[in-house]
């Protein structure tokens, strides 16, 4: 068992230094970390669209229609993604409420057990206060916690990959496999509910990092050859795969019964290979798109990971390094020439990086290279209202200009001061000499959850989605029957309460729509006497006369 290597003055067992040590590698910092990071404002800002908006609409009309079988959004299949995640959070919500905490409240507790069962493999594998550090980074990196704050399933999915891949370590360990075989029992069991949860990506990735690890490992001897049949037993177990079934299987055979080939044809074909192959929802990019995004999903820890790389090669000697690089790199390399990429991806590949950073954070020498990504996002964040003032001034579309007219409205003193006040702790932490870089920059990941989730998440929310919140309410109460038109916005479905059809409207209808959109609407349905009902921003509701 490797034992992270740690430097002096990160030792000194007395004195404040020795105080700050040992808070700062407690599980009772983590469980406060986890706390902020997933659970506080949880349900304080409105749904987003497009992505928590569709997933709890499906989830409200299977809660309506009492079909637990089929998702729907708005009155036609969504076959996106399977079920396990809309049944959560129905579950949840017919616990604590049908509100956004009760839909969020599934992935928060997803990332908090995501965060556990880490701290729990570091522990075992290598010692305690470093599984406290790997889960620190982990909880406190900028895109976890916009996923365990979100009512969608890559935090669930998330911790069902990692759970996969620390029971094939475990297996890889034990190196027999009657004592082993537990481990793949259980893999197999994340394996099924991860693939009841996302699809084949939760088997596709343990398979082949798993035999690209055996692969780096084999030396062309007995020995090595033994290590080769030790994995194919494994991949090929066939109680393994009766449990990958029956934990699955239900499901998908009772949607084809439910609906036929449809979800199969769309979900393996279209939302699967399709993504691969092309862009899909205009989220295409680069073979590089990665390699510029990793910085970003990190934060603050960009630098801390970069550090990294000065033990690349050291690390394929050790073989949890090894397994872990791997890991991280099947992922990037395949995401990196998909067709459809968004940031989200690449975490399937993250945790082993929090890990490797955790292990070796002795490593991390550089105060520059640690603290000038935080600088950046915290300066960036300051410049915004000037960015905004320019982005109005030289943007072509008129709805560009709306957005960003109301998101400078919303930048008020507060949020000024908390950019700047991010900017400044981190200046000091820069300055701040005695504790290890890893420690400051720790201290710099919850000075930016306060600054992100205390005003910058809050007030983009406001922005984009409090008038469709709003505008959904008055609809609401008027119980008139609504449609949208051209405008994909289905929180408006979730805060109505209904399904709400994407057509033109008729007379004596409601129709909610983007600002953008009344120029088609009137010019395409002239014969219709519209009515402003509300308009804020970027979105209206009006309302059909009837007798136009």
């Amino acid at each position: 068992m490797h034992t992270d290597a740690v430097p002096m003055k990160d030792a000194a067992p007395n004195g404040w230094r020795g105080a700050m040590r040992r808070v700062m590698t407690s599980p009772a910092l983590l469980a406060l970390v986890v706390v902020l990071s997933f659970f506080w404002q949880l349900g304080a800002m409105p749904l987003y669209d497009l992505d928590e908006g569709a997933f709890t609409e499906a989830t409200r009309e299977m809660l309506a229609s009492g079909n637990y079988i089929t998702p729907h959004r708005d009155g036609e299949p969504r076959y996106d993604k399977p079920v396990l995640i809309y049944w959560l959070q129905a579950a949840s919500t017919q616990t604590v409420g049908f509100d956004e905490f009760g839909l969020r409240l599934p992935s928060a507790l997803a990332a908090s057990v995501w965060v556990l069962a880490l701290w729990f493999f570091v522990r075992e594998r290598l010692d305690a206060p470093t599984a406290t550090v790997a889960g620190l980074a982990l909880a406190l990196s900028l895109q976890v916690s916009l996923i365990g704050k979100a009512a969608v399933a890559d935090a669930l999915l998330n911790l069902f990959i990692a759970l996969t891949f620390f029971e094939i370590y475990r297996y890889w360990q034990a190196l027999d496999f009657k004592s082993g075989r537990r481990f793949v029992r259980r893999a197999y069991l994340w394996m099924g509910l991860g693939f009841l949860t996302k699809g084949p990506v939760a088997v596709f990735f343990p398979v082949v990092v798993s035999l690209l690890f055996v692969l780096s490992s084999l030396r062309w001897s007995k020995a090595s050859a033994l290590a080769l049949w030790y994995w194919l037993r494994a991949a090929v177990y066939p109680l393994g795969w009766l449990i990958f079934l029956l934990v699955a299987g239900p499901w998908y055979l009772a949607i084809y019964l439910d609906d036929g080939a449809g979800f199969f044809k769309s979900f393996f074909l279209q939302h699967n290979l399709g993504r691969f192959e092309g862009a899909m929802h205009d989220h295409g990019g680069f073979p590089g798109y990665y390699l510029v995004m990793l910085p970003v999903i990190l934060l603050p820890f960009t630098g801390w990971m970069l550090s990294l790389f000065k033990r690349y090669r050291s690390a394929w000697l050790d073989p949890l390094d090894r397994f872990l690089w791997i890991w991280f790199l099947v992922v990037l390399v395949f995401f990196s020439f998909s067709g459809t990429q968004l940031p989200h991806y690449l975490l399937y590949g993250a945790t082993p990086l929090f890990i490797l950073m955790a292990r070796h954070r002795e490593a991390l020498t550089n105060r520059w290279l640690a603290f000038v990504p935080p600088l950046v996002f915290f300066g960036l964040l300051l410049v915004l209202p000037f960015v905004l003032d320019v982005a109005m001034v030289v943007s072509s579309r008129p709805y560009d200009v709306i957005l960003f007219e109301e998101a400078r409205h919303a930048i008020t003193l507060e949020y000024g001061i908390a950019a700047l006040g991010g900017l400044l702790l981190t200046a000091l932490m820069l300055r701040w000499s005695s504790p290890p870089l890893w420690r400051r920059l720790v201290l710099v990941g919850l000075v930016q959850t306060l600054v992100v989730y205390g005003e910058v998440a809050p007030r983009v929310l406001d922005t984009l989605q409090a008038p469709v919140k709003e505008a959904a309410l008055i609809a609401k109460q008027t119980q008139l029957p609504t449609v949208v038109y051209r405008t994909s916005m289905p929180s408006f479905s979730v805060y109505r309460e209904a399904i709400t059809p994407n057509r033109a409207p008729q007379p004596g209808e409601l129709v909610f729509l983007r600002v953008d959109k009344l120029e088609h609407l009137t010019r395409e349905h002239p014969e219709l006497d519209l009515e402003l009902v509300y308009h804020r921003g970027h979105v209206a509701l009006l309302r059909a006369r009837p007798g136009a």
